[in-house]
């Protein structure tokens, strides 16, 4: 649909390290291999609701673990959000707003594609557990980066693939992680990817947040 969310079943499985294997099962079960080692994330319920439209790159976890920040644009946020919440390592997410020109955008305003947004999915994680090339990885394989302003029935600029990093180190292993995929001969188009530095991150309404979580984790966004 051309302004929305559409409701395609998950299809495949996702792990940190890119393998794909089919992930329905997985993700309707409530867990997703994260990464070669083989840990899956448990299950427990949603985190307290965050406050404010902006977020921090770093924080620390219980234990005095510094937290990164990753944020990535996927197609519809609900599913991105889904996949990255069961992957051992990632502490919180949020999905939300970014990259346009348009402050405290709302949904009704980035759905009409003149905001300049991107749906995204804003992901806090410890680096001593997850790697950021293995979030790269989660990122590749559950969408088509190849497709341009669109993801399966989701079409217009919000839905389209981006990268927002936070630090020199991520854009060069988002650049060179870019490459690699588009060297392997796995895709037959060219990947559309656009890699651009972090800007304001405006968390979307609550409704949205963890949406396929608190209905179940049965559905998707797109593939």
């Amino acid at each position: 649909m051309a302004n929305g969310h559409g409701g395609a079943q998950v299809s495949s499985t996702i792990t940190a390290g890119g393998v794909v294997a089919g992930i329905a099962a997985a993700v309707l079960a409530g867990a997703i291999i994260a990464g070669a080692t083989g840990k899956v994330k448990a299950q427990g319920g949603p985190p307290a609701p965050q406050t404010g439209s902006e977020t921090s790159d770093t924080g620390v976890a219980e234990g005095g673990n510094t937290m990164a920040t990753a944020t990535f644009g996927a197609g519809c946020f609900w599913g991105v959000e889904e996949a990255f919440r069961q992957v051992e390592g990632v502490t919180d997410t949020a999905v939300g707003y970014e990259g346009g020109h348009v402050e405290h955008p709302t949904y009704q305003q980035v759905c009409t594609d003149r905001t300049g947004h991107a749906e995204v999915v804003q992901v806090q994680y410890d680096p001593e557990r997850v790697s950021y090339e293995e979030l790269l990885g989660v990122f590749w394989r559950i969408h088509d980066p190849t497709q341009v302003n669109r993801q399966g029935p989701d079409r217009g600029y919000q839905y389209r693939s981006v990268i927002f990093y936070h630090t020199p180190e991520q854009q060069q292993l988002a650049q060179a992680s870019k490459a690699a995929l588009g060297a392997s001969g796995e895709l037959s188009r060219p990947v559309a990817t656009a890699i651009e530095p972090a800007q304001t991150f405006w968390r979307a309404e609550e409704y949205h947040q963890q949406y396929l979580a608190r209905r179940g984790g049965g559905a998707a966004c797109h593939r």
